[in-house]
């Protein structure tokens, strides 16, 4: 049997749940400087860590869309086609199909008309699938996509590639129009169709959010990544340029992931973390909240222990030192476990960290770091939020509206503790009676079926 808990692991723990505490004062701040940081993105392009990208999305769903729409969503090693059937108000989504499709490894680095070309001749077969379709009645089929790239939009239909992440690696594509590419591979396979919206993610999250609920003009996602999009007026974005869309409202995808500010809780685990990452010193609030950095981080907080202490035996017989080893399922199972000798807790030690025969004490110990770390990311989240509500100036004691917040991604939908965390901290920060009009609500597929009502709401046969 390893050793119980001693006084140097005590005073880790101690230490980091004073580093990571995240008292309302303090994310009442956070709120604040991701309010300002989105009024400075607005004003212009560059200059300011938080985006602000214009999606040219003006007209978000109702529910009153009618008619058959594709939507291609590619953001990886993989890709998806999908046919959505929309029958109006009272039936909404009638049929939806998808077909999910493996691009070789030769093309995610090979030219653009090649990739372009092989998704084009997959959509050919999709549609080919279609059969007898009364619901077109000759007019031509249209698309949204969704591209999880780093784009340049100019339009709703329109974008330029600023650079691949992720494995893809296709020289010639970058700084072209990916809506030009895909449009030319289209018709080179024969297929009319006509791609009526560029989307990302989290813009998608918000459509399939506001389809279902009128209410929604926020979209979160939290899952591997973490994004947020919003409605605002188009009169309150000065670096909108040209006549004001007709609705007078605008799509903003924030890209909040690379916020950063002075108020942010950081602690020597999350500087390291940056510093071995692809990308240091970006990304920042991304890092402190996403499903993809938590597990690590409770890594590097036992790896300390370890090195300090004989609590997990000796470090070289575990895992401890192989970053990303411990991955954020892992974290929210033993947190989640509530057997009375946490056995999951062991169970998850020794397989995934070969740290074998832990006491109970010791055991408690581990849920009590992913506590820490999960709380920390739930309540930075849900103060990145109420930045956003109060810069639309909602979330107020006078104000009736119903304010309800989209929001997708694994760590919201699978991990009980961090939802119930962050829907506790939203009531905290916005006041009992303000709150009660706030909602948040899991909305799944913004990047598959969002594509196709975003399609919806902006096709050309509307009035």
């Amino acid at each position: 049997m390893v050793a119980a808990v001693d006084a140097v692991a005590e005073k880790v723990v101690a230490q980091l749940r004073e580093e990571c505490a995240t008292p309302a004062t303090r994310l009442d701040g956070v709120a604040t400087a991701m309010e300002e940081e989105m009024r400075a993105g607005l004003h212009q392009e560059g200059g300011n860590k938080i985006k602000m990208i214009i999606s040219y999305v003006d007209n978000l769903p109702n529910g009153s869309e009618e008619g058959l729409f594709y939507a291609l969503d590619l953001g990886g090693t993989n890709f998806r086609v999908l046919r959505v059937q929309l029958a109006g108000k009272d039936k909404r989504v009638v049929k939806r199909e998808s077909r999910e499709v493996s691009i070789p490894p030769h093309l995610m680095s090979g030219s653009s008309a090649e990739l372009f070309g092989f998704i084009a001749s997959a959509l050919a077969k999709f549609v080919a699938d279609e059969g007898d379709n009364k619901v077109l009645d000759g007019k031509q089929r249209e698309l949204g996509f969704t591209f999880s790239f780093p784009v340049r939009q100019s339009s709703i239909a329109s974008g330029t590639l600023i650079k691949w992440t992720k494995a893809f690696a296709i020289d010639d594509a970058v700084g072209e129009d990916v809506v030009a590419e895909l449009q030319t591979a289209m018709e080179k396979q024969g297929i009319d169709m006509r791609v009526s919206a560029l989307i990302n993610d989290t813009v998608g999250t918000l459509a399939t959010g506001s389809y279902n609920d009128e209410d929604v003009v926020i979209g979160v996602i939290l899952g591997t990544g973490s994004n947020a999009a919003y409605l605002e007026k188009a009169d309150a974005i000065p670096k909108l340029e040209g006549e004001l869309p007709k609705s007078g409202n605008m799509v903003i995808n924030t890209e909040w992931g690379n916020f950063s500010s002075s108020c942010l809780p950081i602690t020597e685990y999350d500087q390291a973390l940056d510093k071995e990452s692809l990308n240091p010193r970006e990304q920042i609030f991304e890092k402190l909240i996403s499903g993809m950095y938590l597990g690590d981080i409770v890594r590097r907080v036992l790896l300390k222990i370890a090195s300090r202490s004989l609590i997990f035996g000796h470090i070289k017989r575990t895992n401890l030192k192989t970053r990303f080893i411990l991955r954020t399922p892992d974290i929210s199972a033993m947190h989640h476990d509530e057997t009375p000798d946490l056995r999951i807790v062991a169970e998850k030690l020794a397989e995934t960290l070969k740290i074998k025969d832990t006491s109970l004490e010791t055991r408690k110990m581990v849920v009590d770091i992913c506590d820490i770390v999960t709380s920390r990311s739930a309540r930075l989240a849900a103060a990145g939020i109420v930045g956003i509500i109060r810069k639309i100036g909602r979330g107020t004691p006078g104000d009736k509206r119903r304010t309800v917040i989209a929001i997708d991604g694994g760590l919201f939908e699978h991990y009980t503790k961090f939802r119930q965390c962050l829907e506790s901290t939203l009531v905290e920060l916005l006041g009992e009676e303000a709150s009660e009009l706030v909602a948040v609500k899991l909305t799944k597929d913004g990047s598959g079926v969002g594509a196709a009502l975003i399609a919806a709401a902006h096709s050309q046969y509307l009035n």
